[in-house]
C-alpha cells in the first residue's frame, strides 16, 4: 500500500477545515431561520444561554427549541451520506445510495405498520428499526455465499442487487396495502413518513454513536475500499480480504440506513447526490470523500429543513420533499458535466 501523496494530505486539511465551518454555519442558520427569526447580533448571547442551560430570553428558548431538530438533522444527513459512499464502493455502481438494497423499505413496512396500530412514537421508531433489521438479514442469508466470495465480486455485486429488488418490491407491496386500508386520520401522517419528516424527531444520543463508530470503520477501512472501487480482483491479490472488507461495508451501511430512516423516515437523494458532489469536488480517494460526504451531508439535510419549515411558515413541508427538488436537478447536472 502507498503513502498519501504530500498534495493529498495538504489538501485534506483545508477541505475537512472549510466543512466544518459550512456545518457550523448551517446549524447557526437553522437557528435563527423559522416563523419568529432571530436577529444576527442576538444570536451569541442566546447561544451562551443555551450553552449554559438557562435559556432566559425568547431568543435563547428559540435557539434551544431549533437545535435538537438541527442536530438530528446533521446526523442523519451525515448517515445517508456516509451510506452513499459505502454502498457505491460496495456495489461498484455510481448510482447505488442508501436504499438501493431494500432496508429502508423495511423500515417503512415497520414503520407503518405502528403508525396504522396508533403506537406512540417510541414504538414506531422500534417498528422501523425492526422492519430494517429484518430486512437486511434476509439479505444476507439470501446472498450470504456470494458476499463472501472475494474473487466472484461481480456475481456477487449483482446477486446482492438482484435481490434487494425484489425484498424492496415486496416490502412496499406491504406498505401500498397499509396506505390503501389506512383511515383518513393516520394517512397524512403515514405519507409524511414515507417522504421523510423531521417535525417530530427528537434529540437522541444513539444515532450520534452510531455514525461515529461507522466513520471510525470507513476511515480505517478507506485504503481497502479505494482498492475496491477500482477492481476487486486486483484488490484480493494485493492482500486486501475483500470478502471481509464486502461484509463489513454491507452491515455498516445498513446499520447507518436503518439509523437513519428510523429517526426521520425515508429522505431521498443525499445518499445519492452529496457523495457525486464530493467525488466530484474532492476526488475519488476515500481518505478525504468519507469525512467529506459526512460533513457535506450534514449541512445539506439541515438547510433543506430550514427551508421546510421556513418557505411556508407556519406550515413545515416534509423536508423528504425539498431533498427530491434539490437534489433531481443536481444530480442531472453532475451526470452532464461527467459525460462533457
Amino acid at each position: 500500500m502507498h503513502p498519501v501523496p504530500p498534495p493529498l494530505r495538504q489538501r485534506a486539511i483545508p477541505i475537512i477545515v472549510t466543512l466544518l465551518c459550512v456545518a457550523v454555519a448551517s446549524l447557526l442558520v437553522a437557528g435563527m431561520s423559522g416563523s419568529i427569526a432571530v436577529a444576527p447580533a442576538e444570536l451569541p448571547d442566546a447561544v451562551a444561554q443555551v450553552l449554559r442551560g438557562r435559556p432566559e430570553s425568547l431568543a435563547a428558548s428559540l435557539v434551544e427549541l431549533r437545535a435538537g431538530r438541527a442536530l438530528m438533522a446533521f446526523v442523519t444527513g451525515g448517515a445517508l451520506a456516509l451510506a452513499g459512499v459505502m454502498m457505491q464502493a460496495l456495489l461498484r455502481n455510481p448510482l447505488a445510495d442508501p436504499y438501493v438494497l431494500g432496508i429502508s423499505a423495511g423500515a417503512s413496512v415497520g414503520a407503518l405498520f405502528a403508525l396504522l396500530m396508533m403506537c406512540a412514537a417510541a414504538t414506531v421508531d422500534g417498528a422501523a428499526m425492526a422492519g430494517a433489521v429484518t430486512v437486511a438479514l434476509l439479505l444476507y442469508l439470501l446472498a450470504r455465499r456470494d458476499m463472501r466470495s472475494g474473487v466472484a465480486a461481480e456475481g456477487g455485486t449483482s446477486m446482492l442487487l438482484l435481490t434487494g429488488t425484489i425484498l424492496q418490491a415486496a416490502s412496499m407491496a406491504l406498505v401500498t396495502l397499509m396506505l390503501s386500508i389506512a383511515p383518513e386520520g393516520r394517512l397524512r401522517s403515514m405519507v409524511f413518513w414515507m417522504i421523510g419528516d423531521l417535525a417530530g424527531a427528537p434529540l437522541r444520543i444513539l444515532p450520534w454513536v452510531v455514525l461515529g463508530a461507522a466513520l471510525a470503520y470507513a476511515l480505517r477501512n478507506a485504503r481497502a475500499m479505494n482498492m475496491l472501487a477500482l477492481h476487486a480482483e486486483a484488490a484480493a491479490t494485493l492482500g486486501v480480504r475483500v470478502g471481509t472488507v464486502r461484509k463489513g461495508l454491507f452491515f455498516v451501511s445498513a446499520v447507518l440506513t436503518a439509523s437513519a430512516v428510523t429517526s426521520a423516515g425515508a429522505i431521498g437523494f443525499v445518499g445519492l447526490i452529496v457523495p457525486h458532489a464530493c467525488r466530484f469536488a474532492f476526488g475519488p480517494d476515500h481518505r478525504v470523500l468519507i469525512p467529506a460526504a459526512v460533513l457535506g451531508g450534514g449541512s445539506l439535510l439541515v438547510l433543506c429543513d430550514t427551508v421546510a419549515r421556513t418557505v411556508v411558515a407556519p406550515t413545515q413541508l416534509p423536508v423528504g420533499a425539498i431533498t427530491a427538488l434539490i437534489g433531481a436537478p443536481v444530480f442531472l447536472y453532475q451526470l452532464h458535466r461527467m459525460h462533457k
